[in-house]
């Protein structure tokens, strides 16, 4: 399967700057996300890609096959593309059956009817329908009607599978259950995946690697683990998971591999791994909720250990939330196991401390 390729691309709706100058890559069967909030962009640059949306500027590419290029003048049309496309609604046509919706895009491309029909019944195995193919989209639940839309997108053996937020119409369970279900299929098909969602959870147990946006521009792009554990900026900590936003000041510069600060709000001392700041600087420190050690020994002591008051507690089944106040500063942690307080001592890793842009 051929790498798709976004360079600088730039897309206006009259004033609105939709996309401004972003890039990035898709490799050869790799699941890449799109992730970021409602209007950020996301679903523009998948519509540009797929031939729905022509931008202002830029370039595309699939492999050798130039799709949009400004400076060239080149704009190849969406059905000239060969990519798979799943919507959000699945916008498949309620008079035509399972069999006629799948069928569709090959009799468009005037396929033999015997060739067209083992294709069909072959693509529908595939996604697990094989015994649906005479129901009507109404017979369907909003999962298969998922699956009949991938079966639409795959039939013709597309270069590339485009998927715009293609769980949101499911509850959580089916949700859950369709993302370990197209992993396996994109893993076995060896597809090159490019995936939009504004869902946490979809773009870390689905993705390769994730290209998180905002407003128009990429943010940041790398593996979820790279992504949840050293993010960029507060906007890539705060939407890819929970997470506690710490503002304090260097009070001593880098030595030894650790750097000390003083936490504005009380004024307690913290000491990070790494840092490379200077003394006086102003940071965030980004800290992931589960990073944080809880113990009810009032005795522990150490770096960065502090009492801290117990102000709520919330179960969650596999964890509970605490809601935590250390001399006024807020701190929110996770841990399986259940603490009753008043007070409850709390220790944060320096090694859990990210220093993001003040």
């Amino acid at each position: 399967m051929p790498e798709i390729t976004v360079e600088r691309l730039s897309k206006s709706f009259g004033q609105e700057q939709a996309l401004k100058n972003i890039s990035f890559s898709v490799h050869d069967k790799e699941f890449l996300t799109l992730l970021g909030p409602s209007g950020c962009g996301k679903t523009t640059t998948l519509m540009s890609i797929a031939g729905f949306q022509r931008p202002d500027e830029g370039l595309i590419s699939c492999g050798d096959r130039t799709f949009f290029d400004r400076a060239a003048k080149v704009y190849l049309k969406a059905e000239d593309r060969n990519l798979g496309m799943v919507f959000q609604s699945y916008a498949i046509w309620p008079h035509l059956t399972v069999f006629g919706n799948v069928a569709f895009p090959l009799r468009i491309r005037r396929m033999k009817k015997d060739a067209l029909r083992r294709r069909v019944l072959e693509t529908l195995d595939l996604v697990e329908m094989g015994d649906y193919a005479r129901r009507y989209p109404h017979e369907l639940s909003g999962g298969q009607q998922q699956r009949v839309a991938l079966a639409r997108a795959l039939v013709y053996a597309p270069a590339v599978l485009l998927l715009d937020e293609p769980f949101s119409n499911l509850d959580a369970k089916l949700r859950e259950r369709a993302r370990t279900w197209l992993k396996h299929l994109q893993a076995e098909l060896g597809l090159t995946t490019l995936f939009v969602t504004h869902d946490q959870d979809e773009a870390l147990s689905l993705s390769d690697r994730i290209v998180v946006m905002d407003e128009g521009s990429v943010l940041q792009i790398g593996t979820p683990e790279d992504i949840y554990r050293r993010p960029a900026t507060r906007f890539v900590a705060e939407f890819l998971g929970h997470c506690n936003i710490l503002p304090a000041r260097v009070a001593t510069a880098t030595s030894s591999g650790t750097t000390g600060l003083v936490l504005h709000g009380n004024g307690k001392p913290i000491t990070l791994s790494g840092g490379d700041r200077a003394a006086g600087d102003e940071v965030q420190l980004a800290v992931r909720p589960e990073a944080v050690e809880l113990t009810s020994d009032e005795s522990a002591s150490g770096e960065n250990t502090y009492r801290a008051e117990l102000r709520s507690v919330s179960f969650l089944g596999d964890h509970y939330v605490y809601e935590l106040g250390i001399d006024g500063l807020a701190l929110t942690v996770t841990d399986t196991r259940l603490f009753v307080g008043p007070a409850v001592t709390v220790r944060i890793p320096p090694s859990a401390c990210r220093v993001l842009p003040s």
